[in-house]
């Protein structure tokens, strides 16, 4: 059993970072572009990265949890606390960091349904600091929890 506790959560760790690099990647590329067109794509192309995230969020927790149970090490323990109240601050900023780039995506589709140029608005929501902080917060976060997951300090 404990092998396949471990397997599906690892399995969900890369499912989720791999989420992660790829919203992330796709975002910074949009970012990057001047043609609504080209942003819609990219920004089209987090979809995948988030629906990776989300199957990768259900299986972690569910496969950590049995592996702490299986591993005799507490549901108390400090690593175990923290890593939960950690993942728990990832989903939050992640979710915040991700409605911005979500808002560009639906102007950029608007934008270049109408064939219509790049406007400030657009340009605004793709460089919104807070967004992009929040996101980049929240990938240190997911490298901290990694972190105390292997070395289980």
């Amino acid at each position: 059993m404990n092998n396949v506790a471990f397997f599906f959560h690892i399995l969900g760790a890369f499912l989720f970072v791999a989420g992660i690099v790829l919203a992330g990647v796709a975002f910074e590329a949009a970012r990057r572009r001047d043609h609504p067109a080209e942003i819609r794509l990219l920004l089209g192309l987090t979809r995948v990265g988030v629906a990776l995230v989300a199957v990768g969020g259900l299986l972690l927790p569910v496969f950590g949890l049995w592996l702490v149970h299986l591993g005799h090490f507490g549901y108390g323990s400090g690593w175990v606390v923290a890593a939960i109240a950690l993942y728990i601050v990832v989903l939050a900023l992640g979710g915040l960091g991700g409605r911005r780039p979500r808002e560009a995506r639906l102007l950029a589709t608007r934008l270049a349904a109408a064939d219509a140029p790049m406007t400030d608005q657009l340009r605004a929501l793709l460089d919104d600091r807070v967004s992009r902080a929040e996101n980049y917060g929240s990938l240190l976060i997911v490298l901290v929890i990694i972190v105390l997951m292997v070395f289980k300090p």
